[in-house]
């Protein structure tokens, strides 16, 4: 059966701390996850450093945000959020559907 794709817009904030992985490196493993579950990405967007409205760890306060724009089936994003659960160097990851 042949699913039908759905645009979705992803913002990740990232963490790079103690780590020597640059941003980019990481965007590009971000990426080849999406790639990997049939997604098309279309646009990939660095939003830069921002501090946290609320701050959990005061050695934590602020990190850099990446949006990425895509296209996949309706079940990637569980998937996506499921793979990169254990990815130490995404810490948050929103997706809506657009």
């Amino acid at each position: 059966m042949n699913q039908t794709n759905r645009n979705y817009r992803a913002t990740f904030i990232l963490d790079n701390r103690g780590k020597e992985d640059s941003i980019a490196e990481i965007i590009d493993e971000v990426k080849a996850e999406i790639t990997a579950l049939q997604g098309e990405i279309a646009a990939v967007e660095e939003l830069g450093k921002r501090d946290f409205t609320r701050v959990t760890n005061p050695k934590f306060s602020g990190a850099p945000y990446v949006q990425i724009t895509y296209s996949a089936p309706g079940d990637v994003p569980a998937q996506l959020h499921e793979r990169l659960r254990l990815n130490q160097n995404v810490y948050r990851v929103f997706i809506q559907s657009v």
